[in-house]
Formats: structure tokens, sequence, C-alpha cells
């Protein structure tokens, strides 16, 4: 058609919504025309193509016409009423002056819009009632039926979207087409709004083993992003290859795998994959210029893609705080300062374990005794002459505390209880927009180790920042600013550490946890070692059992010696990481009768591990979110899931172990 010679996608789209909406205006189709004549050569720029103004005219007139016939009128039953064709020796409607059989009637075969197109853009611009009339009269095409059912969703009606998509799918699902994955997507959605997950997973098996090959790879790929968010990468992998081997060529297949690896943070791998992927589309002539452009971005940098694709379906007060964040970036570190501590931290005796936490200073475990670790744990603070170092507390410099001042008086709620990361069920902080609105004001307030950890709590309670690429994208600058302004101002040669009974100190040791926890998720092993190892030197009391990780940590990377050492530094602990990490560090060393020494203790304190250690299959007690029992199955239980693949994998103990324990 000429006209798409000289007009681009995105006017001629327009062009067909401004013409839809003048003629559900003013049903008429002369009148029509007659705006179509004056209106659409501006619209398309015909002057800018050079085109005389009775060529202009025409092709107004033909494109005019087209829409016409194509537009269903709610006055006719939502069918077209296409206009009646001139005779031929009549004057052309197009304004010519010549016949109509020499004019436009002289076209060889005149085109057509697809009533579809039209009847998407009629269900966004009629009003309810006349939605209604048309969903009753069963005039709206099948597949477009999930345009209204997603407005329904819009107005928090689910249970009519349901309602409106159910009986597409109760028809046998091998003869529907990509057309009604936008159907298959609303309708998974309006369950989930409705909280009828067993009834959206059923729905998705039918599909699944039943559908046409793009349903098929429409509902593997949903599939595959519940297990995303449920942090099943097993499960969700299984899924994204369904999805592919049902529709190779599928760009939202592409777009999940590049979600995967993401999420995963296999960055170079997505990578990897984003090349393979804008290279096929190339070769397939694929022209959706946005896709492409995701593509290149995620060669580069698949974290950035990711957020860059969801910026629009984001929370916009987490755009404006992923651009605070960068813009944080360059801000020169402060430079803390330390004052004693006047109430040091008592110690306890030889033996003496608090096994309980303590509402003042949150200890979970602390250490009965503490012992050096090797050199590369910065033993500065530890030692016979020296004991725990200095205890103190850190000191902002002045401009810090003045912000901290402002800040402390907007911000809405107080610190997590003890050493929790989230605040208690039923606060809200985001509901307050005083504090976020500074926040993005001052740059500044990115020096105050008291507000980066406001700012990670606040962050943690936001649904949308649970997603992987938000949280490499927010949460972790955040927390590498705070270890890198932790590292500025205490250096291990100072001998000081950071007592968690002082309420100042616990800002900072709360997000170093944080930043192992990020560290883990995003596969940083050994920066996750040097964060708890870190952790162990600034609060040797290791209020958050952080030494239960490291043990684990030590055991995987091979490092017996270490553990060991460890080991050492809490004697007679009750956490079944330490007391049977000693065991299997020994065993690794070859010292086997110091290994059965150990082991003689450690089944005295916590006899069921064994049990849980050494047989192949075993059921799953039950686990109280309260906490675990000390000795108990539920303890046994949860250090088989983290570390028996770690005693399996070394030759010989798990029989050596039963043998012992038989």
């Amino acid at each position: 058609m000429p006209h798409h010679e000289t007009a681009d996608t995105e006017h001629f789209e327009q062009v067909i919504v401004q013409s839809v909406r003048q003629i559900l205006a003013i049903p008429d189709p002369e009148r029509f025309l007659d705006w179509a004549q004056a209106t659409i050569p501006d619209m398309l720029g015909l002057s800018d193509a050079h085109l005389t103004e009775p060529e202009s005219q025409r092709l107004a007139t033909l494109l005019g016409t087209l829409i016409w016939n194509a537009t269903p009128l709610p006055d006719n039953g939502f069918r077209p009423l296409p206009m009646d064709v001139p005779a031929a020796d009549t004057p052309c409607p197009c304004g010519s002056g010549i016949r109509y059989g020499d004019c436009c009637g002289a076209l060889e075969e005149m085109p057509e819009l697809a009533t579809e197109l039209i009847w998407d853009v009629v269900l966004g611009e009629v009003p309810e009632r006349v939605l209604r009339d048309a969903v009753a009269s069963d005039a709206v095409p099948e597949p477009l039926r999930a345009k209204i059912a997603e407005r329904w969703l819009l107005e928090d009606r689910p249970g009519r979207a349901v309602g409106l998509l159910e009986p597409l799918f109760a028809k046998p699902l091998a003869g529907l087409d990509a057309r009604f994955e936008p159907a298959l997507d609303v309708l998974c959605d309006a369950y989930d709004r409705l909280d009828h997950w067993r009834k959206k997973l059923a729905f998705l098996d039918r599909v699944c083993t039943e559908g046409s090959r793009p349903l098929q790879a429409a509902a593997w790929q949903r599939r595959s992003t519940i297990h995303i968010d449920e942090g099943d990468f097993r499960q969700a992998e299984a899924a994204f290859t369904a999805a592919l081997r049902s529709d190779p060529d599928s760009p939202s297949t592409a777009l999940l795998e590049i979600t995967l690896l993401a999420a995963q943070h296999k960055d170079r791998l997505a990578g990897e994959r984003a090349r393979f992927w804008l290279h096929k589309f190339r070769r397939l002539g694929f022209e959706e210029q946005g896709f492409m452009d995701f593509l290149a971005r995620a060669i580069v940098d698949p974290q950035e893609a990711m957020v860059k694709s969801h910026a629009d379906a984001l929370d916009p007060v987490l755009v404006g705080l992923r651009d605070w964040v960068a813009s944080t970036a360059t801000r020169p570190l402060p430079k803390y300062g330390t004052a004693p501590l006047r109430h040091a931290p008592r110690r306890r005796q030889p033996g003496q374990l608090n096994l309980f936490q303590d509402p003042e200073e949150g200890a979970i475990h602390p250490p009965a005794q503490l012992r050096p670790l090797p050199p590369r744990a910065h033993p500065a603070e530890f030692g016979p002459d020296r004991g725990l170092g200095i205890a103190a507390e850190l000191r902002p410099p002045a401009r810090v505390r003045r912000v901290e001042s402002v800040w402390q008086r907007l911000f809405p709620v107080a610190k997590p209880y003890s050493t929790h990361l989230t605040l208690l069920e039923g606060t809200e902080v985001w509901d307050t927009p005083e504090w976020l609105d500074y926040l993005l004001a001052h740059p500044e307030v990115a020096d105050s180790l008291d507000v980066l950890d406001d700012l990670a709590t606040a962050l943690y309670e936001h649904p949308e920042s649970a997603l992987p690429w938000i949280s490499h994208a927010l949460l972790r600058p955040v927390l590498d600013r705070a270890r890198s302004i932790l590292e500025q101002s205490l250096s291990p040669e100072t001998g000081h550490y950071l007592p968690w009974s002082s309420a100042v100190n616990r800002p900072p040791l709360r997000l170093l946890f944080r930043l192992y926890l990020s560290q883990i998720q995003e596969g940083e092993h050994a920066g996750a070692i040097d964060t708890l190892e870190t952790m162990l030197r600034l609060n040797p009391q290791d209020n958050h059992g952080v030494r239960a990780e490291l043990m684990n940590h030590y055991l995987r990377a091979g490092e017996d010696e270490r553990a060991l050492a460890l080991a050492r530094r809490f004697p007679d602990d009750l956490l079944a990481d330490l007391a049977y990490g000693e065991v299997l560090a020994l065993y690794r060393l070859g010292l086997e009768d110091r290994a059965r020494l150990v082991l003689n203790t450690a089944i005295r304190r916590l006899p069921r591990i064994p049990r849980y250690l050494t047989r192949k299959r075993i059921k799953q007690p039950r686990l109280s979110p309260l906490g675990i029992t000390p000795g108990g199955d539920d303890q046994a239980w949860l250090y088989r899931e983290a570390m028996r693949d770690v005693w399996a994998a070394e030759p010989g103990v798990l029989a050596w172990l039963k043998r012992f324990t038989a």
C-alpha cells in the first residue's frame, strides 16, 4: 500500500486510534470522510513526502474508507457497516473532481484492514456499559477477550476476568493458536489475584499437556517464572527447557532464558546467550526493536538490561531510587571515628553457653571462649595479651550526624528487633513519602551507615525488591558502600571491635550480614567468606551466628585447617556446624584418632546428627518457624540439608561415622 511507503508504523497506528475515536463519537460515514481528508494528511506527514494535494486527499480517503469499513459499530450490533461503493460515473469522494471509475475505483483490488486490529482499539475506547453489551452479544473476537479481562483486572475485578476467559479454554486446547497467549497470561494473573493457586497450577498442567505448541510454550514459561520466584532454579530450568522445545523461535522463551540466568547471577552465560538470541532473531528478520535493544544491552550487562526492561512495570519510586543510588556511587567515602566503649561486654567463663537470645544484645549463640584464627583472618585483635581487643563504638563525622538528626525525624519506623532483618508484621515504611523525598533530594545521606541500614531495611520490605535484578541494582550498591565506609574507617590494625551491645554498632554489623546474604545470592563465595571473617573480627561475640556459615564455607572450599582453627575458637558449641564440622575437618586431615575423640564429645551434645547424616533417605521432621531445638531432630535435619553432600563427597567418612555411632 502507498501509505506504508510514506508513514512509519507509529504514525499509522495513531491514525487508526484517532479515526476509531472519531467514528465512535460521530458514526456518520460522510462526516468521517470529511474529517479524514482534513486530518490524516497532516498526521502522516504527507506534505513532507512530496505528494501533491490531490494525491494526499486520495490517500486519506482510501485509508479512511478502509478504517470505517473495518470498525465494529455499537449501534450496528458491533458489526462493521461498509460504505456503499459509488457508481463509476459519479464524482470520486476523494474530491479529485474525476469520475470514481477513473480515480479511486480504478484500483484493481481494494485492500482490507483486519477487523481484529480495529477491535483492539475499540475495546480500549468504549465505556463500560458498551463493553458489557459487546461481551453479552458475543461479538468480540475470542482472542481479544483478553483485553477486556485485563481492563477488569486493572479495575480490581478478577472474578469477572476469570468468568470471561475460562470458557475460552474449556474447548479443546489444541485448536487455540498463539493469539490466545495473552488470554492465558491474564487468566493466570486473575487466579493469582483471587489466590486460586491450585486452580492455576491445574490449568497450566492441562495446557502443558493438551495445548497447541505456542500455548504449551507460554504455559511452560509461566511455570518457569513461578519457580524462579520461589528460588527453585532446578525446576525453573526444566520448565524453560520444555518451553524451548515447544517453541524454539519465541522471543518470550529467549527473554525467559536471560531472566533465569540473571536470577542465578550467571551473568557471563546470560551475556553469551543474549548474543546467540540476537544473532538468531536478526537472521529470522525479527523487527521488534525494543526487544532487540534489550538483547544488545544484556550482552554487556544482563542485570542492567533486566532492570531497564522492567522499568515501565516497576514502582516509579524504585526507578527514582535507582537513579539516586547511581548518583551516590562517585561520592567520596566519609571517615568514621571510634570511641572506647564504656561498658565492654562481660566475658563468659569457658564452657558457659547462652542457648537463648539475649533481648538486650540480640545474642543468638555467644561463644564460650575465643581463640585466634589463622593469619588470613586478621588476628590483630586476638591473642593471649590482647584478649578480645579494644571494645569501641563507631562515631560518624559531625556533618553526617546533622544529616542523621533530620533523617531520624522523617523515617517512620524503628530498627528491626535484635538481629532480625525485617520489620514486625504490619509495619508500613513505604506509605510515608517524606523520608523518600528527603533521600532523593540529598545524596549526602549515603555517607551515613545508620541511613544505609534503614534504606536496606526499607528495600527488604518492598515486594518488588525481591526480584534478583532489582536487588542487584538497588540493595547491593548500598551494601557495598557500607562495606567500603567500614574498611576505610576501621582497619584490622587498630585492634578495635564493635560489640553488638552498643546500639550505634548495630547498623554496620547488620549491613555486613546483609552483604553476606547478597554475596551468597550472587554466587560470590570468596567474597562471602571474607565478609564472614570481617564480621567475626568486628563482632567476636558473633550475635548473628555467622561462625556456622563460615565453618560450612571453609569445609566446602577444602580449607580444613581453617575450619579446625575456627572450631577451636568456639569449644563446646551447640551449633551442629561447629561440632560436627570439626569432626569432618580432622578426618579429612588424616587425624582419625582425634576425630573420634571430638566425635564422642559431639555425640554427647548433639546425638541425633549422625543418624541424619548416614541414612540415604530419612523423613523430614516437623520444623518450627520459631527456631530450632538444640539437639533435636529439626536441628539434625537442617544440618543434613546444609552439609550432607559435603560429607558424602569424602570417601569413607559416612561409613566411619556409622561404625562409631551404631
